[in-house]
């Protein structure tokens, strides 16, 4: 099989890859050592994802610097003066996030308003007027006025993190290949896989789209969740396979490939088809448990 290589929306885990530097593992193993492949969910919000139930990005990023034999600094909270005093004492790059995509105004498509779309950069500056990031969706060395970047890291929309979350001062404790911290993922895998319902969650979604969706929700699913959960997926399978776990890694693939499968009917309105699409990938959840438990 050729794996896929390219753009898409790993925001964490290419602000981890650049904040570690050098000794960084790649973005797609970050995004495996996350946990966020092992799983579907619809969350009280009622948008889906296609990562655990339970899970979020910001409980898979401790995973991952852990796993990575990394350790940093993670405060959140406080006034937004007293975070902008803390980020602009940080020491090397900063790794922020959530912040509100929205609100990212040097993204030509920023909404402008708090639209509750989590992402993760990395600061490098802060001057007397702006903030310089890296940021991951294809903008470096972008700058945003202070009081736009505090707004955005508010994250006042987005209920699974406190705001003005910040991880700094990042350490290397540890020695770690990535293929041993990929095999050191696993048992939180099976937990990801074993707690809550994906394969309810996936079947509940096909019931979604077979009723109809409105322009939000299908907005959502084909410029997001779809492709990113079927880039996990991918990413998930090459690493299970550098580890020996060909069975896991088999069914991980043949997750991803329906997933991939289901870009072009979402976009274009065939959602009956895009349902039948959703309920062969149900069962896939069970076989990857079994085959990593």
């Amino acid at each position: 099989m050729t794996r896929y290589i390219g753009s898409g929306s790993y925001c964490y885990a290419n602000s981890l890859a650049m904040v570690t530097g050098g000794n960084s593992a790649p973005p797609s193993a970050i995004e495996v050592l996350t946990g966020s492949p092992y799983g579907a969910q619809i969350e009280p919000s009622g948008l889906p994802y296609f990562d655990p139930p339970g899970w979020n990005p910001d409980l898979g990023l401790d995973a991952a610097v852990d796993l990575l034999g990394w350790t940093c600094e993670r405060s959140a909270g406080g006034s937004p003066d007293e975070a902008l005093d803390r980020l602009r004492a940080a020491s090397g790059p900063a790794l922020v996030g959530p912040v509100d995509i929205g609100l990212l105004r040097h993204q030509p498509w920023a909404a402008g308003t708090a639209i509750g779309g989590d992402h993760w950069v990395v600061v490098l500056e802060v001057t007397d007027d702006v903030v310089v990031m890296h940021d991951p969706d294809g903008f470096p060395y972008a700058t945003l006025p202070i009081d736009s970047f505090l707004q955005a890291w508010r994250a006042e929309k987005l209920d699974f993190s406190a705001p003005h979350v910040l991880r700094t001062h990042f350490r290397r404790v540890r020695d770690v290949r990535v293929e041993d911290a990929v095999r050191a993922s696993l048992p939180a895998a099976v937990s990801w896989l074993a707690n809550g319902d994906s394969a309810g969650a996936v079947h509940r979604l096909a019931g979604m789209l077979a009723a109809g969706i409105d322009d939000d929700l299908q907005r959502h699913l084909s410029t997001f969740a779809v492709r990113s959960g079927a880039r996990r997926l991918d990413d998930a399978a090459t690493w299970l396979a550098s580890i020996g776990e060909a069975e896991a890694a088999v069914i991980a693939r043949d997750q991803s490939t329906l997933l991939g499968r289901l870009q072009y009917p979402l976009v274009v309105g065939e959602f009956s088809q895009a349902a039948e699409t959703l309920r062969q990938l149900a069962p896939g959840y069970r076989q990857l448990l079994t085959a990593l438990g």
